[in-house]
């Protein structure tokens, strides 16, 4: 059984165990969240299509940890202006376990 969910603007695939990364959430570990703009669940030939969102369809997931990612470097440069700037950052995650999907 897996879904695909949508989650801060981005579609994620999830099942069931599965971890999961998203961006920052600001919830504390151990949380229990539910997910209900679930777009398509699929169990074995049984799948249901959602119109945008399928109904009754809630997928309940568990913050695990919030944490930084790798640095990402940004860096820019304007041809013949002797111009660079270099700047770098690093985006901040939650990691969720999917407890359980229900159709």
């Amino acid at each position: 059984m897996y879904a695909m969910i949508d989650f801060g603007g981005n579609q994620i695939k999830v099942v069931p165990g599965e971890k999961v990364r998203v961006f920052n959430l600001n919830k504390d570990e151990g949380e229990v969240l539910e997910n209900k703009n679930v777009l398509l669940v699929s169990d074995g030939d049984d799948i249901s299509v959602g119109k945008p969102y399928v109904e009754n369809a809630v997928v309940k997931l568990k913050v695990l940890r919030n944490f930084k990612g790798e640095k990402i470097i940004v860096f820019k440069k304007r041809r013949r202006k002797a111009s660079k700037v270099k700047r770098g950052f690093k985006p901040s995650y939650t990691e969720l376990q999917v407890i359980e999907i229900t159709k």
